[in-house]
C-alpha cells in the first residue's frame, strides 16, 4: 500500500530540512513521540539504526528506524520496522522560492503481518497514511512558528 502527499512551508528549504533531521524536535510535531535512541551508526546518516518510542494513551509502540539515504538538504529516506508492519518513507525538500519550500512524502507499507492491520488496509486503507500526513502538517506549523 502506497501513499503520497505534500505541503508548502513558508521557510527556506535548508532551514526546513535542518529542523526535520534534528530528533530533539520530533515531540513538537509527532503526537505521542516519547524518545529516540541511537542503536548503531552515526545518527541520521546512511545505515544508522535507532529505536523510536511512542505512547498513545495506555498503548505504547516501538519502531526501528534504519536510515536508507540521507541526501539532505534535498531528501531523506528511512525504513521503519514494527512487530506488525514495515514501511518506507522518502521525504523530499524542494525550494519553491527563497522563503518557500515544498515537502513531499512518499511512503509504502511493505509488510503487514497481523490480521487486524491486514483487514484495516483493505477496509480503511487511508488510515495508515493519516499519521504521517498529520505529522507533516504539524511539522509545517512548527517550522513556520519557529522564528
Amino acid at each position: 500500500m502506497k501513499f503520497q502527499f505534500s505541503v508548502k512551508i513558508d521557510r527556506p528549504f535548508e532551514e526546513v530540512s535542518k529542523l526535520f533531521i534534528d530528533p530533539k524536535h520530533l515531540h513538537k510535531y509527532q503526537e505521542g513521540f516519547v524518545k529516540k535512541e541511537s542503536q548503531s551508526g552515526t545518527e541520521g546518516q546512511d545505515g544508522a539504526i535507532s529505536l523510536m518510542y511512542y505512547k498513545h494513551g495506555k498503548q505504547e509502540m516501538e519502531l526501528k528506524e534504519t536510515v536508507v539515504a540521507n541526501n539532505l538538504p534535498h531528501s531523506f529516506e528511512a525504513f521503519y520496522e514494527h512487530k506488525h508492519m514495515d514501511n518506507t518513507l522518502l521525504t523530499k525538500f524542494i525550494p519553491i522560492s527563497d522563503n518557500k519550500t515544498r515537502v513531499e512524502t512518499e511512503g509504502e507499507y511493505v509488510r503487514v503481518s497481523w490480521l487486524i492491520p491486514k483487514l484495516m488496509t483493505i477496509l480503511v486503507p487511508g488510515m495508515f497514511s493519516k499519521p504521517p500526513k498529520r505529522w507533516m502538517n504539524n511539522f509545517k506549523k512548527f517550522v513556520e512558528n519557529n522564528v
